[in-house]
């Protein structure tokens, strides 16, 4: 009961970050924001993480490299994506994650993929469409939002068959770390680099640093050693509505009825989806 209630307050973190973040990167350079963030959120896993890094390898520190990569570049499209498009849509489309880990699973390493997946596929590209009519929405900012998911699903595909193979609190900080450097390159080259300033940023800041990246990842560690996988899955779907709560109640959000059954069917699918990815990412686990 502990482990689920702890995830349940990751999903809520998650969701009102959505609109923390178009706050702060309305005001802050987007690369230079990431950059502090992961800055924030390498310091604080660094204690637990600095004894256990020597058991990683060689070949664990090119795995978490490779997950940083896919992290960043994740990180980035779907707050491209944020400044452009609602926080609901965000939230929503964020979610269709559990989609593409199955696909993306079954393209790399050929994992069979079930009815219900399809029918998944089918419902979100529905709802997908009626998102993409909302009037304060824009496609451009959903299009990217999505290039970000599939970078997203992506990652937890290569988490799920490599991260067994090395220690988990090693593994994340290495893969924080390279995120970090990798955005404070960008910023650098940009000349977007700055001292953040003000509540709004700071706060963003501390929220996705030390909640949303550092705690969520060592609390989810935690919780898949006491409880099922696909009880994991359920419950982080719950980031989408979160995400469509507090943009109704802080962003103004207000979809309108295609809108709103957009995103009923996007919810509907990943629902159908869940019980097929973590299928998908158990089987990726024992190879």
């Amino acid at each position: 009961m502990t482990a689920a209630i702890l995830l349940i307050a990751v999903t809520a973190v998650w969701g009102v970050t959505f609109v923390q973040v178009k706050d702060a990167v309305a005001i802050y350079p987007l690369f230079a924001f990431l950059a502090v963030r992961y800055a924030i959120g390498s310091a604080v896993l660094l204690p637990p993480a600095a004894l256990r890094l020597r058991a990683l390898g060689r070949n664990g520190f090119v795995a978490g490299s490779i997950l940083g990569v896919l992290l960043a570049a994740g990180l980035a499209l779907q707050t491209a994506g944020l400044e452009r498009t609602t926080v609901t849509n965000t939230g929503f489309i964020t979610g269709l994650y559990v989609l593409l880990t199955p696909l993306f699973a079954l393209a790399l390493f050929h994992t069979r993929i079930t009815r219900e997946l399809w029918i998944a596929v089918a419902l979100a590209l529905l709802g997908l469409t009626l998102l993409a009519g909302v009037p304060s929405s824009s496609a451009t900012g959903d299009l990217l939002v999505l290039a970000s998911t599939a970078a997203q699903a992506l990652q937890i595909v290569m988490v799920e068959r490599y991260a067994g193979r090395y220690e988990a609190v090693g593994l994340v900080f290495v893969e924080i770390l390279v995120a970090c450097i990798g955005c404070t390159a960008i910023a650098l080259v940009l000349g977007d680099l700055s001292v953040p300033h003000g509540r709004t940023v700071w706060g963003a800041l501390i929220v996705t640093g030390v909640f949303a990246s550092a705690l969520a990842y060592l609390i989810q560690i935690w919780a898949q050693q006491r409880i099922s996988a696909t009880r994991i899955a359920v419950i982080f779907s719950l980031e989408t509505v979160w995400a469509g709560f507090f943009g109704y109640v802080l962003d103004g959000d207000r979809l309108g009825l295609l809108g709103l059954v957009g995103c009923g069917l996007i919810f509907l699918a990943i629902l159908v989806a869940e019980p097929a990815a973590a299928a998908v990412l158990r089987r990726l686990a024992r190879r």
